[in-house]
C-alpha cells in the first residue's frame, strides 16, 4: 500500500495573478493545523500596477506569509504596518477578530512588481479561538537553518530536527522552506503525526515516487520518508498534530462552530470589526454565503 496521497492544485484567479490552491483539498481537508494553502505566482505584474487585497476580516486562524520573490505591505487593525520581503515570516493571529490588507509597496509599482510566495492559514485550537489578535514579524536572519549535505531547511514555525522557530504557534506543528541541490537527500522528521511535502520548483522523489510540481504529498503517519532531489529543487514541508475537533470554513473565517462564523459575518456586515488605519476601502461580505465546508480531522 502506498504511503503517499497526492493533492492536486486548483487554480484561482485573484485579479491580475493566479494562485495554486492545495488546501482545502481532497481527500485531505487539513494537514495538521493547516487548513488553507495558496501558492502565489510566480507572477510579473504590469508596470504601474500591483497587488491590492483590500481590508478584510479573519477569525479563528493565523495567517502565515512567506515570499520567495517580491514584497508585500501588510497593514492591520492593530496598527501594524510591515513590509514583507523574501525569507521573512509574517504571522498574524486573528483570534476573536482582526482585519488586514495586503498590497504591493508603492515603491515597487512603477517598474511592475514580481510576486512569488506561499500563504497558509493555521487553524487555532478551541482554547485560542477567542484570543486577542496578535501580529509578529520574523526577519530572515532570525529563522533557524538546518543543513544537511546539499539541502538547506528553514524552520518557519513550530519544531523539527530538534529546533524551534520563534513564531508563536498554538498547537504541535512544523512548517519549513527547503532548498535542495541536485542529488541531495534527507529523511522527513517522524515526530509529527500528519506531514505534507509541497513541490515549489524542481524534480524530487518522495518515498520513492516522483512528486509533480505544485502538488502536495501527504505522508502516512510514522512512515519513514526519504526526500531525494533529482534536480535543484524548492519544497515546503508542513504538518503537525490533528486539531481538537472539526472546523468550519467560510470566506475568511475558520471556527469550531457555525454560530461563530455567523456572528463574525454579521459583525463585518455591520462594520463592527476594528478598522485598518490608513485604509478607506474594504472587501464587502459576500451576498451569497452558500454551503459551508465541514472539516473533520
Amino acid at each position: 500500500m502506498s504511503t503517499l496521497s497526492l493533492l492536486k492544485p486548483h487554480t484561482k484567479d485573484l485579479g491580475g495573478f493566479e494562485v495554486n490552491r492545495l488546501l482545502p483539498g481532497h481527500p485531505y481537508r487539513m494537514v495538521g493545523p493547516f487548513i488553507f494553502f495558496d501558492h502565489m505566482g510566480p507572477a510579473q505584474l504590469a508596470a504601474g500596477s500591483g497587488v491590492d487585497v483590500r481590508p478584510h476580516p479573519h477569525i479563528g486562524l493565523a495567517t502565515v506569509t512567506y515570499l520567495f520573490e517580491g514584497a508585500l505591505m501588510h497593514r492591520d487593525s492593530l496598527g501594524t504596518e510591515q513590509r514583507i520581503e523574501p525569507g521573512a515570516v509574517n504571522w498574524m493571529t486573528a483570534g476573536g477578530g482582526i482585519a488586514h490588507s495586503e498590497r504591493s509597496p508603492e515603491s515597487d509599482r512603477p517598474a511592475g512588481p514580481r510576486l512569488h510566495g506561499i500563504q497558509t492559514w493555521v487553524a487555532l485550537p478551541q482554547a485560542h479561538e477567542h484570543a486577542a489578535p496578535h501580529f509578529s514579524h520574523h526577519p530572515r536572519d532570525t529563522i533557524p537553518l538546518i543543513t544537511v549535505p546539499g539541502a538547506y531547511l528553514h524552520l518557519l514555525a513550530g519544531t523539527a530536527f530538534g529546533r524551534t522557530a520563534p513564531t508563536p504557534t498554538y498547537s504541535p506543528m512544523f512548517y519549513m522552506a527547503v532548498e535542495m541541490e541536485a542529488g541531495a537527500a534527507f529523511e522527513l522528521p517522524l515526530e509529527h503525526e500528519e506531514r505534507g511535502v509541497y513541490a515549489v520548483a524542481g524534480e524530487v522523489d518522495v518515498a520513492g515516487s516522483p512528486l509533480p510540481l505544485c502538488h502536495l504529498a501527504v505522508v502516512a503517519p510514522k512512515a519513514a520518508t526519504r526526500i531525494v532531489a533529482r534536480t535543484a529543487a524548492r519544497l515546503m514541508l508542513l504538518g503537525g498534530a490533528p486539531l481538537d475537533g472539526e472546523r468550519f470554513i467560510w470566506w475568511n473565517f475558520v471556527a469550531s462552530t457555525r454560530a461563530m462564523i455567523d456572528e463574525a459575518a454579521e459583525r463585518w456586515r455591520r462594520g463592527d470589526f476594528p478598522r485598518v488605519p490608513g485604509e478607506s476601502e474594504f472587501i464587502p461580505l459576500p451576498e451569497e454565503r452558500g454551503p459551508r465546508i465541514t472539516f473533520v480531522p
